[in-house]
């Protein structure tokens, strides 16, 4: 009987020393711990315990990296970076030229010496056909027979006659002006004589969208003129931006070339177009340069230019 009553007697005593560990705790954390314990410990007996103290505040998640968006805009810089030193490296051996990209699916853009002014030469012809349609919108018609005899030739065998009758049909270089800025061509300064109108790169990447764009000025029927008449230039005119298409790929294109003793019988070479394949491809490039020694050596170059944006931009 004694040895119960002391065995009750010591686990009350130890019962009385937790519960006094407890209040030194409390005494200790309101005179700001001076009796020697950290929060997160307790005294049994003489020895201090360690406890978990739950956080007060959820733990910072992890790093989980770039987000899928910023990997392509790295990769994407990446490849315009490789680009530009591509262009720079043919520019210190070649002709000058400069090139515009444009890709509808991603809206991205490239240009490299986009803004530099070329002559068009024909590739003018794109714009009058543009400028002509609008015309005929404004007048509440569809081209007439006499248009489209001219329009035809001028844009897929490049005739100059049909494009100086219909440059003059939508009122020469004012009216050719005037149409312009609808098109949102504001670098381009037309001439009276059409070829020697000049343009940039941006500009006619700026002319190529409008000519496919929903919500531009040119409405179902006059893009779809468009696209089947530069859809289907003659084979002596298939250069060019049709030169970068794989296969089952479709292709608009409208070219310029032209030699003038003002330029010490060098040629200006030009070419404009689009790649496109359902919901894949959509692509416009404009390529131009001058000074080029013959129109053969242009257009290897204006073909390089427009092989090396595909190669780097990966389009």
């Amino acid at each position: 009987m004694r040895r119960n009553r002391v065995a009750i007697f010591a686990v009350a005593v130890a019962a009385v020393v937790v519960l006094g560990g407890g209040g030194l705790i409390a005494r200790g954390l309101h005179k700001g711990g001076t009796a020697g314990l950290s929060p997160s410990s307790v005294m049994v007996g003489d020895t201090p315990v360690a406890t978990k103290t739950p956080s007060s505040s959820p733990s910072s998640p992890s790093p989980t990296g770039p987000s899928p968006e910023e990997l392509a805009k790295a990769e994407r810089a990446k490849r315009v970076k490789q680009l530009d030193a591509a262009l720079k490296k043919l520019d210190a051996t070649s002709p000058e030229f400069s090139v515009a990209v444009l890709d509808k699916k991603t809206g991205q853009r490239y240009a490299y010496r986009g803004t530099e002014k070329y002559d068009t030469a024909s590739i003018v012809k794109a714009q009058i056909l543009a400028c002509m349609l609008l015309h005929d919108q404004d007048a509440g018609h569809d081209p007439t027979s006499g248009e489209m005899t001219l329009a035809k030739p001028m844009i897929r065998l490049s005739d100059n006659n049909a494009a100086t009758s219909l440059f003059q049909h939508v009122g020469g270089r004012s009216g050719l002006t005037r149409c312009n800025k609808r098109l949102g061509l504001s670098q381009t300064v037309v001439n009276s004589s059409w070829g020697l109108t000049r343009t940039t790169a941006d500009d006619q990447i700026r002319l190529l969208s409008e000519l496919v764009d929903t919500k531009g000025p040119l409405d179902t029927d006059s893009r779809k003129t468009a696209f089947t008449l530069m859809n289907t230039v003659s084979e002596a005119q298939d250069w060019g931006v049709p030169s970068i298409a794989k296969a089952g790929e479709t292709t608009t294109v409208k070219n310029g070339w032209d030699t003038r003793s003002a330029d010490g019988g060098l040629w200006a070479v030009n070419t404009i177009g689009r790649v496109s394949k359902d919901d894949d491809v959509s692509v416009s490039v404009a390529v131009l340069s001058h000074d080029n020694r013959s129109m053969e050596s242009g257009i290897a170059l204006v073909q390089k230019v427009a092989k090396l944006t595909r190669q780097y931009l990966k389009y």
